[in-house]
């Protein structure tokens, strides 16, 4: 035989069926909206390079792959940008290396290209990249060079440390990642995903939790025409 609920048993399981369903709703309304932001960001990112028609002040590469330094340096040499940040390099790697891959010439490289050794992630590249413009009056224009899944949490990072200056981005098209692939290739949007997830990190970071550190980073670690010239080759 059941004994029949009291006012108050019945109170507080309608309440807790309430709830319950509040929580339920309240989860399934911010998966939805996690889902449709993962679906913006992998259908926003680049799928090919384009030419960007100015000249900046400079130019900044995030290490990572090759072909970001490469495509930094090309657009120096074309005149594009009047000096380059490579940020992220190893400590291991000697300037002398870099020249030898890079397509320009070795009097550019000694008088307009810089090696930022301190950065270790996305918000550090962006410090360093603070410190190196300070340094070399680099207040207007900057162009932005990452793999294309990359650029969006670069930006925001950059963007963060110089709020004053204006970001040209110029993605590099990974040959290892097809971002193209995101509904077909569980890989790739298991990828995406996860940059997705730093993104809205970086995003929470920067423009909710707190205002950008504003102290320098240490010192950058680059080339002098004086050091370069002591690299064995």
């Amino acid at each position: 035989m059941t004994t029949p609920l009291s006012q108050g048993e019945s109170n507080r399981l309608s309440a807790v069926r309430k709830a319950a369903s509040a929580i339920f709703a309240g989860g399934a309304l911010v998966s939805a909206a996690f889902l449709f932001g993962f679906a913006g960001f992998a259908v926003s990112l680049p799928r090919e390079e384009f030419a960007i028609p100015i000249q900046a002040e400079g130019v900044v590469a995030l290490t990572g792959g090759s072909d970001r330094v490469l495509d930094a340096a090309t657009l120096l040499a074309n005149g594009q940008a009047r000096r380059m940040l490579i940020t992220g390099v190893n400590r291991a790697t000697r300037s002398a290396v870099i020249a030898k891959i890079l397509p320009v010439s070795r009097q550019l490289f000694d008088c307009c290209v810089d090696l930022g050794y301190q950065a270790l992630d996305t918000a550090g590249n962006a410090k360093e990249t603070r410190a190196w413009a300070r340094q070399h009056n680099i207040t207007r224009t900057l162009i932005v060079v990452t793999s294309n899944y990359h650029m969006p949490r670069a930006l925001v990072e950059i963007s963060a440390a110089l709020p004053d200056v204006e970001l040209y981005p110029f993605p590099v098209v990974s040959e290892n990642i097809d971002v193209a692939d995101w509904v077909s290739n569980l890989r790739v949007a298991r990828f995406i995903g996860k940059e997705y997830v730093k993104y809205l990190g970086s995003l929470l970071r920067t423009k909710v939790l707190r205002e950008f550190e504003d102290s320098e980073p240490p010192p950058l670690l680059r080339h002098s025409v004086a050091s370069a010239a002591h690299d064995p080759d």
